[in-house]
């Protein structure tokens, strides 16, 4: 038998590439779950894979190392908070104010109704190393570019476009700084609140840029 037609045998019904996509979703999972309590500088790929109920073997068919896997678990989240985002601000469509709101509000609520999830993504990857760095503020940069073309779809001079970019990247650290705050304790605001707050920061920053020349 050729090694093809061996990674080509199914077992229960699957085959070598479902099972391989299987145990990645494991190692993710065990990735969210230690990273997002115990820390990213304290565990190791022999607890990543201990949690997963996997070899060290398992781990390296999907990931180089163990800062592989945190930007892995990152990206999940990211993708997983962004398509939640899209989401609202489709079905909030047409009105601006009810699109901010509704983003908004779908991005803090899904961040925060998992405390792995707001700690791996807003402090676990912070400065992990210079490859999530970059990842991490890509992310930043794809929401404010979400943001500006929520309020950018409205007819506007040219001359608003960069005012519109550094507005929208000035709310959104905001926001992600706020978040760190209020994961980390320092804030005892209910999410209502934390969404209430932002919506009118969010508010405040589009009229201001609407009423500009």
């Amino acid at each position: 038998m050729t090694g093809t037609e061996t990674a080509g045998r199914r077992y229960r019904g699957r085959d070598a590439a479902q099972r391989q996509q299987e145990r990645r979703i494991r190692l993710i999972q065990a990735g969210l779950d230690l990273f997002g309590t115990v820390g990213y500088v304290s565990v190791s790929v022999k607890q990543v894979c201990s949690h997963a109920g996997l070899t060290e073997r398992y781990f390296y068919e999907s990931f180089r190392d163990r800062e592989d896997l945190l930007l892995g678990v990152y990206n999940d989240l990211v993708t997983t908070i962004r398509a939640e985002t899209d989401q609202a601000v489709a079905d909030a469509a047409p009105h601006v104010d009810a699109q901010l709101r509704a983003g908004l509000e779908a991005f803090i609520r899904t961040l925060t109704s998992d405390a792995r999830m707001a700690r791996l993504a807003l402090i676990e990857v912070v400065g992990a190393s210079p490859r999530l760095e970059v990842r991490r503020r890509e992310v930043l940069h794809e929401f404010a570019a979400l943001i500006a073309a929520v309020v950018g779809r409205l007819p506007a001079p040219e001359s608003r476009s960069s005012r519109l970019a550094m507005t929208a990247m000035s709310l959104v650290g905001g926001v992600n700084e706020l978040l760190v705050d209020w994961t980390l304790g320092h804030q005892n605001a209910t999410v209502e609140e934390l969404i209430d707050l932002c919506y009118t920061l969010f508010i405040a920053a589009y009229r201001a840029i609407s009423d500009q020349p």
